[in-house]
């Protein structure tokens, strides 16, 4: 009987009355999913879809080769931006300080060296040499922290300054000689015996914390939402600590930096942006950068790979010396297992923050890195390269030490060490005292940035113009230009022909569904492509000429477009798709790629590390869809609606600001004050926040400092925009709610005076579909009658 229906139907290009009579006699379960026999007649207009096995997946694995392609690309594209002429070594360092957020915050230069602890050495052969324990101020409220290494006696003149950065996995007492059985040589020792004061700052450590993460991506993770960096916090330390040393000694003696591991990379970065380094050693880490996104989280830089790579920033530091040693890397895996190293799982995994491993790079790899430095740079520079078995070897340190004058050192003598300490207090820890203090200083911080933010947003809009709808529409466009190329990122490729196919999936008794697939780019081998399931309802007469309005219903974080259609078998959608096609809207269900766990959350890195998201494919196949939606006969094409739950309702504070088909936007179950619950740490929003949860890829770089919900809402207007909120749904407190849909209603209807167009609807109810006002709504704007 279904078979002989679909035939029907699709003859009579949907001509329904008669269809829905005979349907409601159909006896069984009322949605039945239609067999293969079933499924061999396409919508007109469309190709049949022959596609087989799990379509969701094919398309989040389509958008995986496609960021790897992307990220391919962007190498290219970045080889000729460094050959351009006009972009100079000061805009180059400029935009790479913009990117680790160290042009938010001001640093204070006039720093001092303030000395809490000092102790003498015991031992005969480091005799000479104290060892301070010292603080500097970096920002206001964030100390530098760490050791002091320094030549007493007027026979043991200073000969040059330097910054020692230890691994995030060492403390500044391993490289200073001060434990047993370092990872590296004791090379802050080294070189305080060679007659340098050596500064050695303490580094957020690697340990995993009561969250199931790092103690370095938990204080990066909120960082990163307020524009700021973990990485960009410890250059600002360590460029304090430059400033320290400047301000202490004689300006014209030599300063050198150097480190191994996280400390490579710090010492690196630091080098390039801060002229006054004289010399440069790095170990442990340099080499090719796009597989950036399988790094810990705190590496993540957005858009860093569309600018540079390492070799890029390397070239920053010519002419001055620098050392690149490789062959010794820190042995570092979060999440790891028995393949490649990390752990990317399709089901949820047991902790919280992102897979991550330190990067380490093959002899092969660092020479290519090594020939793009050169070609960067020219060949009148060259950088010295290193390999060598132990991390920071004696001949890093002789080219170091050459570079910075130092004739005398000798990489042959044995280490000094210290013995014969004071023990510390019983029961007390200062090596984990140092390290908690600077971590509740950086949390501290970034709290504050969070209560800031507010006004940083208030000042970013100072442009927009609201004495009219007109110059309002005029002057926000500034903003979602901002929006679509900073905050989401647009990959600026033309739409492919749509090229749809599509098989019949699903008959109901007043409604008939279709799985849809359109392409949307068509870059050979990294195709990406929009699917979904459309739904007709049967009364649809397309003989009388009529046009239809259009809901795009879209799912959560890991559904599908089958859980929002036919039964009501998942709670929380309560079929809603099927439902409003129930009371006479075309309504399409699109797959959007936040689905499989790891494997969605790992491509935000991906894309991130090239300045994009995972919306910056999600928009394009929304574009798509959307296009190909107001082509067909049936559909009004001024009447597309979007209303999307959970996640679907993150989209629909994301997609229709930059979709113009979409007339409203209704954000079911998500809608809250999004940075706060994004950055908040203290314990009483920990229950509401993202910081300590699972879902690691939801970061998205300074919305703090751009937008918020209201702001967003605000690229929506004025078309209609609606939230739909249940007491009891887990995403926010009501008051947190509350206060960010008063700002929304605060421009629709008090600045600009469109009333009506902005609605919020509570009710008793938890994180789903209430399919009661929002229904409302949809009938009123897309003025479509409701049923009786």
């Amino acid at each position: 009987m279904i078979r002989f229906q679909v035939a029907v139907l699709l003859s009579a290009s949907f001509c329904a009355p008669w269809l829905q009579a005979q349907s409601s006699s159909t006896d069984g379960d009322p949605w039945p999913i239609l067999q293969p026999a079933d499924r061999t007649e396409p919508l007109p207009g469309t190709e049949l879809l022959t596609r087989e096995g799990d379509i969701s997946r094919q398309l989040v694995e389509a958008n995986d080769v496609f960021l790897d392609g992307r990220i391919a690309a962007a190498a290219e594209a970045r080889a000729e931006l460094w050959k351009s002429s006009g972009y100079d070594p000061a805009q180059r360092r400029a935009e790479l300080a913009g990117m680790l957020g160290l042009d938010r915050d001001a640093r204070d230069t006039e720093t001092r060296f303030e000395h809490y602890s000092a102790r003498k050495a015991g031992g005969t052969t480091a005799d000479g040499i104290s060892v301070s324990h010292v603080r500097w101020k970096a920002l206001d409220g964030v100390d530098g922290v760490g050791l002091l290494l320094e030549s007493e006696g007027k026979d043991r003149p200073i000969l040059a300054d330097v910054i020692a950065v230890p691994d995030a996995g060492q403390t500044p007492e391993d490289i200073a000689g001060m434990t047993d059985e370092a990872t590296t040589s004791p090379y802050a020792l080294l070189l305080a015996q060679a007659g340098c004061r050596v500064l050695v700052p303490t580094l957020v450590n690697r340990e995993e914390n009561e969250y199931r993460m790092t103690n370095r991506e938990w204080l990066h993770r909120p960082a990163f939402e307020l524009g700021r960096h973990l990485l960009g916090y410890e250059l600002h330390q360590i460029l304090a600590g430059v400033d320290a040393l400047k301000n202490t000694t004689s300006k014209t003696r030599p300063l050198g930096a150097l480190g191994w591991g996280e400390g490579g990379l710090l010492a690196l970065y630091a080098a390039a942006l801060e002229l006054r380094i004289d010399a440069a050693a790095v170990s442990g880490y340099f080499g090719p950068r796009e597989a950036l996104w399988r790094e810990p989280s705190e590496h993540n830089v957005f858009g860093l790979l569309e600018t540079f790579g390492d070799a890029e920033v390397a070239s920053l530091i010519a002419p001055r010396p620098l050392a690149i040693e490789s062959g010794h890397h820190p042995d570092f895996v979060f999440r790891p297992d028995d393949t490649d190293g990390l752990e990317i799982l399709d089901e949820r995994p047991e902790k919280r923050g992102k897979p991550g491993r330190f990067p380490a790079a093959s002899a092969e790899e660092v020479s290519a890195e090594l020939s793009r430095l050169h070609a960067i740079a020219g060949l009148d520079w060259q950088a010295q390269s290193i390999s060598a078995e132990k991390a920071v070897s004696a001949e890093t340190l002789d080219a170091f030490a050459a570079a910075l004058g130092l004739d005398s050192f000798d990489p042959s003598s044995p280490p000094a060490r210290f013995e014969n300490f004071a023990p510390a207090p019983e029961g007390s820890d200062p090596v984990a005292e140092r390290h908690e203090k600077l971590a509740t200083q950086i949390g501290r911080f970034n709290q504050r940035a969070l209560i800031e933010s507010g006004r940083e947003r208030t000042e970013f809009f100072e442009k927009l113009d609201t004495e009219s709808l007109e110059t309002f529409e005029e002057s926000i466009e500034f903003y979602r230009e901002i929006f679509k190329n900073e905050v989401i990122g647009d990959f600026g490729l033309p739409l492919a022909e749509p090229n749809p196919r599509s098989r019949p999936y699903q008959e109901g008794p007043k409604t008939i569904s279709y799985e849809v697939v359109l392409d949307v780019f068509d870059e050979v081998g990294r195709e990406v492509f929009a699917y979904g399931i459309l739904t007709l309802p049967k009364d649809l007469d397309p003989n009388s000429g009529e046009k239809r309005p259009v809901v795009v219903c879209q799912h959560g974080l890991e559904g599908t477009p089958q859980q929002t259609v036919g039964e009501d078998r998942y709670r929380s959608y309560k079929a809603f798709a099927t439902r409003l096609a129930e009371r006479g809207f075309v309504t399409f269900a699109p797959q959007n790629g936040y689905k499989y766990f790891d494997h969605f959350r790992m491509q935000q890195f991906k894309a991130q590390s090239i300045g994009k998201t995972l919306f910056s494919t999600i928009v394009p196949q929304h574009l798509q869809i959307t296009e190909w939606l107001a082509e067909q006969p049936f559909v009004d094409p001024d009447k597309i609606a979007f209303y999307g739950l959970s996640y679907g309702g993150k989209s629909a504070m994301r997609i229709p600001p930059l979709v113009e088909r979409y007339s409203l936007s209704i954000c079911s179950a998500d809608f809250n004050d999004w940075v706060w619950k994004n950055a908040a740490t203290d314990p009483a929003s920990l229950r509401y926040s993202y910081a300590n949860k699972g879902e690691y890829e939801m970061y998205e770089w300074n919305l703090g400092g751009t937008f918020n919900y209201a702001e967003m809402a605000a690229l929506i207007c004025p078309r209609p925009f609606m939230v739909e909120r249940g007491h009891f749904d887990g995403v926010a407190p009501d008051e947190r709610v509350a206060h960010e849909f008063a700002k929304v209603r605060r421009l629709y209807q008090a600045k600009l005076g469109i009333e009506g167009r902005s609605e919020i609807e509570w009710f008793v109810g938890p994180h789903t579909i209430n399919g009661e006002g929002a229904y409302q709504f949809l009938h009123k704007h897309l003025d479509w009658p409701q049923p009786e």
